[in-house]
């Protein structure tokens, strides 16, 4: 009997994880008040960039970090939607990184050649920055403001979350 109670258990939490990545969940802006600082990190640029990318350089600008990985399936669409919101708005300040949690770095690559994007990619195949984030779900954005602040964080994504994400980031370029 445990061991079928075990095993509904974990049947309705993959139920449940996979609701919520297809649907995407998403926390209500934080005002600056309430806003907690990002974490500082540094990862190997792996496209669109040469180098390492730190959260450090982005620092007086909105930036929205995307965590990614190449079996994520609402990635597919995440990645290309993201890039035409960055497109839009860089010359209103806006940076954008994705950071692939792939252990491979190849995976990562594939993905890329698929769905590829203008904004700088960088990768962490050992997961530390993800660990600082906290990051449980794929894909995971956060929101910063142009003090260092996550004011948003955007688990999941669907068809139609850009324009909630856009109208998200505007406001905050116009703060």
């Amino acid at each position: 009997m445990l061991k079928l109670t075990t095993q509904l258990v974990k049947a309705f939490s993959a139920f449940l994880l996979c609701a919520v990545f297809a649907v995407g969940a998403h926390s209500d802006p934080t005002t600056k008040q309430d806003a907690i600082a990002a974490p500082e990190f540094s990862l190997p640029a792996i496209a669109n960039a040469e180098g390492a990318i730190s959260l450090a350089s982005y620092k007086g600008n909105v930036t929205y970090l995307d965590f990614w990985a190449s079996w994520c399936g609402p990635c597919r669409l995440s990645l290309p939607a993201l890039d035409e919101i960055y497109q839009e708005l860089a010359p209103m300040g806006l940076k954008v990184t994705a950071i692939s949690v792939d252990v491979v770095e190849e995976d990562a690559w594939d993905f890329l050649a698929r769905y590829p994007v203008t904004y700088p990619v960088a990768i962490d195949t050992e997961g530390s920055v993800p660990k600082a984030y906290a990051v449980n779900g794929m894909p995971s954005g956060y929101l910063i403001d142009r003090e260092g602040r996550v004011r948003a964080v955007h688990v999941g994504f669907k068809r139609g979350d850009e324009d909630a994400l856009r109208a998200e980031i505007l406001q905050l370029l116009e703060e």
